[in-house]
């Protein structure tokens, strides 16, 4: 094989070498997906992390000891203010009421006929008095005897002692019936302990105890949240929270139901940050709650902040900084070139900034494209 032969031979496979590395290598490192940004709104929003709570929500515990009768209501439950949840064994406590009010009718009764019995001492007095009056003359005129006359003094002065002791009774039976009426409002109150009833409308989350258990003074039986006041406790980094503000717009996106978002509101934020991870907690309530809902569940928020209006949007992937300058590439006559542009505001996913248009063509920088680089060649 002469010289020229093998010359042409070496320069066809570095040709091919250098063919097969421009398409192969080279175009595609310099070939950049391009974009077009877009006018439009765009709410710059801070996103939290946290789990669903409540404001209020309540233990019911049992006021008394006893075997638990009954219980009306289970976890996942509706409950309605005033509803009768629980029943207890009250043993003989309602003979005991029953006794009670029985006493009460006596004393009353016994004061009943007290004061008709002083009733009839009046009478009997009035008349007595009379007697002893006709008497009292007659003796001074000596038309009747000493004999006489003591007897209707006597008389007199037996029916005023009898009124005596009549009033007596009459202030005894009072006192007796107030008593026994107090004795009949305790043993009220003890047997209403046996009873529970839901302190507000309410959504059963939690169920201790079972029908037949024994349970003692104190002992929680069932746990219910005010479904108004249920919110997402979002933990949220210090150093993003200081725009947000009670009434402003969230979304809240439960772990259970990836693909919804709820429209939800700031309704408190925590007054005292934690002082370990540098979180302040804000409070994200539902605009309508998700039925069923499940306390602790983990939940994020993105809470908006700022709300820009017809404003130019671009993938906020594509924002880079550069000389202390925040900006993008954009391909203006097949070369790259650094546009400097002014960031309005940042979201979920979008910036909203001023210094293009929407003819601009963006450059999609990826890990197998070359590193841009002003007024280089790109396809």
């Amino acid at each position: 094989m002469s010289n020229v032969t093998k010359y042409l031979i070496g320069l066809g496979v570095v040709l091919l070498i250098g063919v097969l590395f421009y398409n192969k290598v080279y175009i595609p490192k310099t070939t950049y997906e391009k974009v077009s940004p877009v006018k439009g709104n765009l709410d710059v929003e801070v996103f939290g992390i946290g789990n669903v709570g409540a404001k209020n929500i309540y233990t019911i515990n049992s006021q008394t000891g006893g075997k638990v009768l009954e219980i009306l209501t289970d976890e996942g439950e509706w409950v309605k203010k005033g509803d009768l949840l629980v029943r207890i064994d009250s043993v003989d406590m309602p003979q005991l009421l029953q006794e009670a009010k029985i006493a009460v009718d006596k004393a009353k009764a016994e004061l009943v006929a007290s004061q008709k019995e002083l009733e009839s001492l009046h009478a009997q007095k009035n008349l007595a008095q009379v007697t002893y009056d006709r008497y009292a003359k007659l003796k001074a005129q000596s038309f009747a005897s000493q004999s006489e006359y003591d007897k209707a003094k006597a008389d007199l002065k037996a029916i005023t002692a009898q009124m005596a002791v009549t009033r007596a009774h009459i202030e005894s039976a009072k006192t007796e019936i107030k008593r026994a009426q107090k004795g009949v409002e305790a043993l009220e109150v003890k047997l209403s302990r046996y009873k529970i009833y839901a302190p507000s409308d309410g959504y059963v989350i939690k169920r201790y105890v079972e029908v037949a258990q024994s349970v003692t003074l104190s002992q929680p039986i069932l746990e219910i949240v005010d479904a108004k006041t249920v919110w997402v406790k979002a933990y949220i980094d210090e150093r993003i929270s200081g725009d947000i503000k009670v009434g402003q717009r969230a979304k809240i996106k439960l772990r259970s139901q990836d693909e919804k978002r709820f429209d939800a509101y700031v309704r408190r934020i925590v007054a005292q940050s934690d002082a370990i991870t540098g979180e302040r907690e804000v409070d994200v309530a539902f605009e309508k709650l998700p039925i069923p809902f499940y306390i602790n569940e983990q939940a994020e928020v993105n809470i908006a902040t700022q709300y820009f209006k017809d404003v130019v949007k671009i993938p906020s992937k594509l924002l880079v900084h550069k000389d202390d300058k925040s900006g993008v590439w954009i391909e203006r006559d097949g070369k790259a070139h650094f546009q400097v542009v002014k960031v309005l505001g940042i979201g979920t996913s979008e910036a909203a900034v001023e210094g293009v248009d929407t003819y601009s063509k963006l450059l999609i920088m990826s890990e197998k494209n070359k590193a841009l680089k002003e007024g280089m060649s790109i396809h």
